[in-house]
């Protein structure tokens, strides 16, 4: 199975049926899977980043399950003990959560949802997810839909959306658009409602296309993604910016397909330093993606692999940093078994040293991680898989390095 497929600036990233391996995860004390997915009320199907929500809990969403259409959930850990607790259920006419939630004011969450497009014909929804504002009710999250999303207009949803200044809402889609090959976007509260401005479209040449992963933002209000394919490179790393004449777009680097990666799925993160780091799902040294660094230099971003992945599907999920400066991450179909692994990438004496944490086998551990690591107040990560588990239907699990 391969999950990531680049096709006509397409790129689709799906949760497949796929036979899991029975068994035992590897022997690993600092792994554990603390919540099973059922199929049922919780959701099925959770490979996505999950959102954390105070020091014990978190918030995910689930592909499958719930009504039919995925879940909103909540895990939260109390006397020891963790439970899950479904706060929405998707309907058919909101679309299926294809990645995790953002946090918005008073308890808020935003979310983008797919279904499939007909005739270049609306493709998905923007929510946002409230609760309910009667005392009594028993309703636990109140949707209500800010944008839906056309193919043939702005292109499909991909990623999570970004919050900005001002209650402004930034995204990409994957594909459509003017040129078939997605977007930047900005969503704006107006008095007749939520207005979306197309801040770039991808063409597919120099500027890269199919955008999978969310933006991220800086202080100054410039914008940064990834772009993981074109018809003639390898993907790019991007900058919005806001300007007098509008937004301005420019593009920080452009993957050759060598030895410094392609297919730049992952988000960018953010050191405190200013430094960008992402990851590529292919190429490299050693086929399997890299793990890279962009460092700013006045109007110059520089460019450097700190390790080269073995495998062939390298991370879609962007990376979390720890207060040393130590990046973790998932990659989705590599490991020791195939099924996925967790890995840490610390600075040592200059250098960058590559760790397993956890091969995943597909079985009762769980397999294919689509989404990142989280940390909780003491350091652990947390994630959660597509597949495998109890019942076959992914898991949530913690990690303590």
């Amino acid at each position: 199975m391969s999950r990531i497929a680049s096709s006509a600036g397409l790129l689709v990233v799906t949760a497949m049926s796929v036979t899991f391996a029975p068994g035992q995860p590897a022997s690993a004390a600092n792994f554990q899977v603390i919540h099973d997915f059922t199929g049922g009320a919780d959701g099925a199907a959770p490979g996505y980043t999950l959102l954390r929500d105070g020091k014990k809990a978190f918030i995910g969403t689930a592909n499958q399950g719930g009504a039919g259409y995925g879940t909103v959930f909540r895990i939260k850990r109390k006397s020891g003990n963790w439970t899950v607790k479904p706060l929405y259920k998707f309907a058919a006419t909101d679309g299926q959560p294809g990645w995790g939630v953002i946090a918005g004011k008073n308890g808020s969450l935003f979310v983008n949802a797919s279904y499939a497009s007909v005739q270049g014909g609306p493709c998905g929804s923007a929510l946002e997810l409230d609760p309910p504002t009667a005392p009594a009710s028993r309703a636990k999250l109140v949707s209500t839909l800010l944008h839906t999303y056309t193919k043939s207009e702005d292109g499909c949803p991909s990623g999570n959306l970004l919050r900005g200044s001002g209650g402004k809402l930034f995204g990409v889609t994957q594909n459509g658009g003017a040129y078939g090959w997605g977007s930047v976007f900005e969503l704006k509260l107006s008095r007749s409602g939520w207005k979306q401005t197309i801040l770039h479209s991808f063409q597919g040449q120099a500027d890269g296309g199919a955008p999978y992963s969310e933006l991220i933002g800086d202080g100054a209000g410039n914008l940064y993604g990834t772009a993981s394919s074109s018809e003639i490179n390898a993907g790019t790393v991007f900058e919005v910016s806001p300007s007098q004449n509008g937004w301005a777009f420019k593009v920080l680097y452009t993957f050759t397909g060598g030895n410094d990666g392609g297919q730049p799925v992952a988000a960018l993160t953010f050191d405190s330093g200013g430094n960008l780091y992402g990851a590529t799902t292919s190429s490299g040294a050693k086929g399997g993606g890299t793990i890279f660094q962009m460092t700013p230099s006045g109007d110059i971003w520089n460019f450097q692999v700190l390790h080269s992945l073995s495998g062939t599907d390298g991370p879609v999920a962007s990376l979390a940093i720890d207060k040393a400066g130590a990046l973790y991450g998932t990659n989705f179909m590599d490991g020791a078994n195939g099924y996925g692994s967790v890995f840490s990438l610390s600075p040592v004496s200059g250098k960058w040293r590559y760790k397993d944490l956890h091969d995943f086998t597909g079985g009762a551990d769980g397999g294919y991680p689509g989404g990142g690591v989280v940390f909780d107040s003491n350091g652990n990560l947390f994630g959660t898989t597509v597949l495998g588990g109890a019942n076959g239907v992914g898991v949530v699990y913690e990690v303590t390095p």
